[in-house]
């Protein structure tokens, strides 16, 4: 009892300085999981000496914080946002990572003269891309909206997957031809729980009367989590289980729905807060020296070999522009999820074990600097990158729920055709409307005259209805101008 106000008083002051280290993340345009990585390895035994060394407990509250991550991505990530990425995005949850492990384990078999089974492990840890860094640096970027989708799915999905692969190889299983077939039946019967909970779920919450609304928010993830015991319980992938329960409660109209998001995206944050700092404070600064080169070397395997190749096998039937499979390909982003998965090796005593996590240490910190720090160059390079994109505003009040409405906030970027577009012109979808506009740090209320210029912000309030058709109208107009019907550009 004597240490508990010390324990308690250091936990906040370090949730604390991670929160405020946000900020600085986004002013320096740095993934802010870098930095709860260097206050985990500030207070670790090479900084203010705190020991801990248990990769048995690092691999559960790892799972458990990934948990919750995942929960968070599904109940935050919009169904009609990511439809038209579904193909694309189930495909490089799957089929791209089969193809890395089999390319990037080919390669360090013989770069790193590492046997078969631990040279196809390192790229099963190193094949699925991390949901809270994709998350994070993706929303709002400007992508459109089947590459943001694409990667949104393969994030939340990909775990799955890899984490079947990586405790197969952990463990040492023999190849049967029953193999497959046991990994079908995980992921099917995962997908199976997910859904079903979800719907459940969703019903449950619609029909009962909760004494306090904060009562929903909590009940929401909770079905979360049970999608992931009963998944992981029925012998079948808990974490697609989990995300696949908040993508359904997420676009349910449930009731208080923007305090379940704005509960959630909270309970996001702190996961990652505590995931990247444990997994810091986790870190050896001395071993990771010894990690270095193989780290970089595994880490350009699968930035300029592995992850093309992946992305261009699974986008096959696709038919994706060049240009698209590039952003796709650099996009891969690695964070904790790789590192939490090289710890189950090491928690089994794998030799070589403790060799591949202080890789992944310095393939996540450095990998990650290097390809979040260019994400948005590279897509305006491409010419992915587009002003003008409709964004969800976060409000929390009942009428909007009760009516079913939603609120976009459009940015009108230097080079968008929306400059000088008359509202009249805009001709948004019945249902929607623009019932605001920033311009110069002032605001004022439009009418059909007001001619909108570069640098303005819209406050655009829509149904649920007209939501989808009303963001595909300001795509299009800011793409084409108000004649973007007459040139073929739907907005898509």
């Amino acid at each position: 009892m004597d240490e508990l106000p010390i324990i308690l008083g250091s936990g906040a002051i370090v949730l604390l300085a991670s929160v405020f280290a946000v900020r600085f993340s986004i002013r320096l345009g740095l993934p802010s999981l870098l930095i709860y990585l260097g206050i985990g390895v500030l207070i670790g035994e090479s900084g203010l000496g705190v020991e801990f060394d248990n990769p048995a407990l690092t691999q559960s509250l790892g799972l458990a914080a990934l948990v919750m991550i995942l929960a968070e991505g599904g109940l935050t990530t919009r169904w009609e946002a990511v439809r038209p990425a579904l193909g694309p995005g189930i495909a490089l949850s799957t089929v791209a990572i089969v193809v890395t492990i089999l390319v990037a384990g080919s390669a360090l078999h013989w770069l790193l003269d590492l046997n078969w089974q631990l040279a196809f492990l390192w790229g099963a840890v190193l094949a699925s891309t991390d949901a809270a860094a994709v998350f994070s640096m993706l929303r709002g970027s400007g992508i459109n909206r089947r590459l943001s989708g694409t990667l949104e799915l393969e994030s939340g999905l990909n775990d799955a997957p890899a984490y079947i692969a990586v405790v197969l190889l952990a463990s040492g299983a023999d190849v049967e031809w029953t193999l497959p077939l046991v990994v079908l039946y995980q992921l099917g019967a995962g997908a199976g729980i997910g859904l079903a909970l979800g719907w459940l779920g969703a019903q449950a919450l619609r029909r009962i009367a909760l004494p306090a609304t904060g009562l929903y928010p909590l009940a929401t993830v909770a079905v979360c989590v049970v999608a992931y015991s009963a998944g992981q319980l029925g012998q079948a992938s808990g974490l697609l289980a989990t995300y696949l329960a908040g993508l359904v409660l997420g676009n349910a109209r449930l009731p208080h729905r923007g305090d379940t998001l704005s509960f959630a995206e909270g309970l996001g944050w702190m996961a990652q807060i505590g995931l990247f700092v444990l997994l810091g404070l986790f870190a050896s600064p001395e071993r990771l020296v010894d990690g270095i080169v193989p780290g970089l070397v595994a880490g350009a395997v699968v930035l300029v070999l592995a992850r093309p190749v992946s992305v261009l096998v699974s986008m096959l039937p696709f038919r994706l522009p060049w240009r698209e499979q590039v952003f796709l390909s650099w996009a891969g982003l690695r964070g904790a999820v790789p590192i939490v998965l090289a710890t189950i090796p090491l928690a089994e005593g794998l030799p070589g074990a403790q060799g591949l996590l202080d890789a992944v240490f310095v393939i996540v910190i450095g990998f990650t600097l290097l390809q979040g720090a260019l994400l948005g160059p590279v897509a305006r390079l491409l010419g992915l990158a587009r002003t003008g994109q409709p964004e969800e505003l976060d409000v929390d009040a009942a009428p909007l729920d009760e009516l079913g409405a939603v609120l976009l906030q459009v940015a009108i970027g230097p080079d968008s055709r929306l400059h000088g577009v008359y509202l009249r012109e805009l001709r948004l979808p019945t249902g929607a409307g623009v019932s605001l506009v920033v311009r110069d740090g002032a605001s004022f209320t439009p009418g059909a005259g007001t001619r909108l210029t570069s640098g303005d912000r819209l406050l655009v309030v829509t149904t649920s209805e007209a939501r989808s058709r009303a963001e595909r109208r300001i795509r299009a107009v800011d793409r084409a101008g108000p004649l973007a019907a007459w040139k073929g550009e739907s907005g898509d």
